[in-house]
């Protein structure tokens, strides 16, 4: 959805209001407690934003959940950050979070955002290959998610920084660049479900091709006694 002037002249006082409704949100899927985003929205357009249309109350959500993730904080997961946020936009809602409490977060903080934690391992491999990270031993998973695991950004720019843009199963150059570098993709070869740690004794940057055989080829076991042979920095745990 694009930004368009209805979107962009919004009121501090109507920010304000779509901030605290966020807000409230937030902390109740912090807490595990469910909400209505409807709802939510609903009640929003009946008080604080009565000009608002549905769709305008949602897409500034999603800007909001763009800022948060520019701060390196966590955002609601059901509102996927809006791409491409007007610098106006962003300066009023950062703005509003900062007045509400809301301090930029550590840029380097695991997380169990898949998004985030791309971000973040992007912006750590511009920077000079430093110190092997401790990584975690013990990745819990995210309270508000059965599935998701809090991960290690510096576990992931380091493995794919350490490969030099070159597949650690096949041997070959990633097929392809994104964000400026070659793509790979890192695997724990004890998966986090398994009680594998997050560290790089448990990491290897993979092509896409090399990734799925790990997980679903009839040789996958195989394969990945093959990465333990070949990648010396591996530990069986």
């Amino acid at each position: 959805m694009s930004t368009t002037n209805k979107d962009s002249d919004w009121s501090i006082a109507e920010v304000r209001a779509a901030v605290a409704a966020y807000l409230k949100m937030l902390a109740l899927e912090k807490r595990g407690q469910k909400f209505v985003k409807t709802a939510e929205n609903l009640a929003l357009r009946e008080t604080a934003l009565p000009n608002r249309t549905k769709g305008s109350v949602e897409f500034r959500m999603q800007n909001i959940s763009a800022v948060l993730m520019k701060m390196h904080r966590e955002f609601i997961k059901g509102y996927k950050p809006a791409r491409n946020v007007g610098s106006n936009v962003e300066q009023s809602i950062r703005a509003v979070l900062i007045e509400k409490g809301v301090k930029p977060g550590d840029p380097t903080a695991p997380t169990a955002d898949e998004e985030t934690l791309e971000q973040r391992a992007v912006a750590l491999e511009k920077l000079p290959l430093g110190d092997e990270p401790a990584g975690i031993l013990k990745p819990k998973r995210a309270p508000s998610s059965g599935t998701a695991y809090i991960r290690d950004p510096k576990v992931r720019a380091w493995v794919r920084k350490k490969a030099k843009g070159v597949c650690e199963g096949c041997k070959q150059p990633a097929p392809f660049t994104k964000n400026d570098s070659p793509y790979l993709e890192v695997h724990h070869v004890k998966h986090l479900a398994n009680k594998g740690s997050d560290r790089t004794s448990n990491a290897v940057a993979l092509c896409p091709n090399c990734h799925r055989r790990c997980h679903h080829s009839n040789d996958s076991e195989a394969f990945t006694e093959s990465l333990y042979l070949s990648v010396k920095r591996l530990r069986r745990e």
